[in-house]
């Protein structure tokens, strides 16, 4: 006895509301390596009628089979060039599921074509693509590309928080700690700033304070600017120093704090934010954001120094100030944190003069600075992976038509396939007589492959008016079993092959 194989056919009818329902009922039931026969709409929803191939093994009597005429054998095909065509079906399948997707997002903002010209530039200048996609989602219709960048920049500057008027905030005064990771420019910055308030009202009346004690001749740096503007210069070490310093000085108009440097997964964050926080004289954080850095990592930063102060209250954030903006090759991604966590922009410093290199600056020019930035190819950014537009499909029937204008495309980039294997060397074959070339039965097995596909994606896209990306996902799904397929093609259009006959030695009582 022995045992064989046999497939047997097995068909599947599922009825739900939605396409989608009825599609997962389906597998539920069938599995991946169901094919789909039929869909049709009803008055209970959609009814779609599935089949399965599967295969039952059975007992059977062993047969002796009748003699055969000899063939001459024929070489195996090439597992190179065969895993290669395998290759380029999955590729193509994949370029129909890229395409069909484009078809059913009509309402995303690359289906539109301005749209998609509108956010390359976004991403170039290191905006996010949540940002980017939230602004061009209320793009009036209508626009030119340069009315379009006039509407992306205006919004922009719209929901970009700055410091309105940096007179009244230095006729206030008070008490202001600048904060950040390491080798953000703080020591730098505060020279500046301090060398405007100097400027403004005069040496006697600000003092420089210096939290760091860790770096090597940071008091040293600090000291130097202070002999150059005249500023007495204060070094504290914990939250009693400051607390005695902030005494002290309580007859400077305004003080400023060169805080230590922190990485902002160090834990001390928390406690240098306690410490500035828990004075009794209010301390006003401004939190300096390197524009050389990526988004995430300043998203990150902000969230670390934000840590303890909530949004808005009285010990979260008073600001930020941009620094190394001179630096920067994507400086979208500073106004983008600005507008995302709402930190008011106080200063931009962009190189290391002082004061010359600090600045105030108005929301429409700042956004004109990001957009004239240039850079050279990133191979980090989203902004250089192109953004096409996408073909839009509004009703089933214009889904349906571009589907069959694709299956024509990719019926042409068989052909040349096809044409380019005819250009290989040709492989040795067995005789004049042989049925059919490796290449023209793989051919045939990928015209398969794209007609499935395509024909698959169509049915989807008229099940229902309303085709979704996941619906079409699941119709250009590869099947299970494409490379097993191919083989079994092969080997059906091949002759057997008949291992060539051993001469075997006669026995001494033969030969007597």
């Amino acid at each position: 006895m022995s045992n064989a194989t046999e497939v047997s056919t097995v068909t599947f009818k599922a009825t739900a509301p939605s396409s989608r329902q009825a599609l997962r009922l389906l597998r539920e039931q069938m599995g991946p390596d169901a094919y789909i026969l039929s869909s049709r709409v009803t008055g209970s929803g959609v009814e779609i009628l599935a089949t399965l191939e599967e295969q039952v093994v059975k007992m059977m009597t062993p047969v002796r089979p009748k003699s055969a005429p000899v063939l001459p054998a024929v070489p195996a095909p090439n597992s190179e060039r065969e895993e290669s065509l395998l290759r380029e079906i999955h590729s193509m399948r994949g370029m129909i599921e890229d395409k069909l997707d484009g078809m059913s997002r009509p309402d995303k903002p690359d289906s539109n074509p301005l749209r998609s010209q509108l956010l390359r530039p976004m991403l170039r200048a290191g905006f996010s693509a949540r940002l980017a996609q939230d602004i061009l989602a209320q793009l009036p219709e209508g626009h030119d590309f340069a009315a379009g960048m006039d509407y992306v920049k205006s919004e922009l500057a719209r929901q970009l928080p700055i410091l309105e008027d940096e007179n009244a905030m230095m006729d206030a005064g008070g008490v202001y700690a600048l904060t950040g990771p390491t080798g953000v420019g703080k020591t730098t910055t505060t020279a500046k700033l301090a060398a405007r308030c100097v400027m403004r009202f005069g040496a006697k009346k600000l003092a420089l304070v210096t939290t760091d004690g860790f770096r090597i001749g940071a008091y040293e740096q600090l000291r130097i600017y202070g002999q150059i503007l005249g500023v007495s210069v204060h070094a504290v070490k914990d939250a009693g120093d400051l607390e005695r310093a902030l005494h002290d000085l309580g007859d400077k108009h305004m003080v400023l704090i060169d805080t230590v440097g922190m990485s902002q997964r160090d834990r001390a964050v928390s406690t240098q934010i306690s410490m500035l926080c828990g004075a009794s004289r209010p301390v006003k954080r401004l939190l300096l954001l390197n524009a050389s850095s990526h988004g995430d990592t300043l998203n990150e930063v902000i969230q670390a120094y934000r840590h303890g102060g909530k949004s808005g209250g009285t010990d979260d954030l008073a600001g930020c100030i941009f620094t190394k903006v001179d630096e920067a090759t994507h400086p979208g991604v500073l106004i983008d944190m600005a507008i995302r966590h709402q930190l008011p922009l106080h200063y931009i410093s962009n190189g290391q003069k002082v004061p010359e290199n600090l600045l105030t600056i108005k929301r429409a020019a700042l956004v004109d600075l990001v957009f004239k930035t240039r850079s050279n190819s990133s191979l980090f950014v989203p902004a250089e992976v192109e953004v096409e537009p996408l073909p839009v499909a509004l009703d089933p029937q214009a889904a349906k038509v571009a589907a069959e204008a694709l299956y024509e495309q990719l019926q042409n980039q068989c052909k040349q396939l096809m044409g380019a294997m005819a250009l290989l060397p040709p492989e040795p074959s067995p005789a004049d007589s042989a049925p059919e070339t490796v290449p023209e039965l793989v051919s045939e097995a990928v015209s398969e492959a794209v007609s499935e596909a395509v024909s698959e994606a169509v049915l989807a896209a008229t099940v229902t008016e309303t085709t979704t990306t996941a619906k079409i996902r699941r119709a250009t799904r590869p099947p299970v079993g494409m490379k097993t397929r191919v083989k079994a093609k092969l080997a059906a259009k091949a002759p057997a092959k008949v291992p060539a006959k051993v001469p075997v030695k006669k026995s001494r009582e033969s030969r007597s």
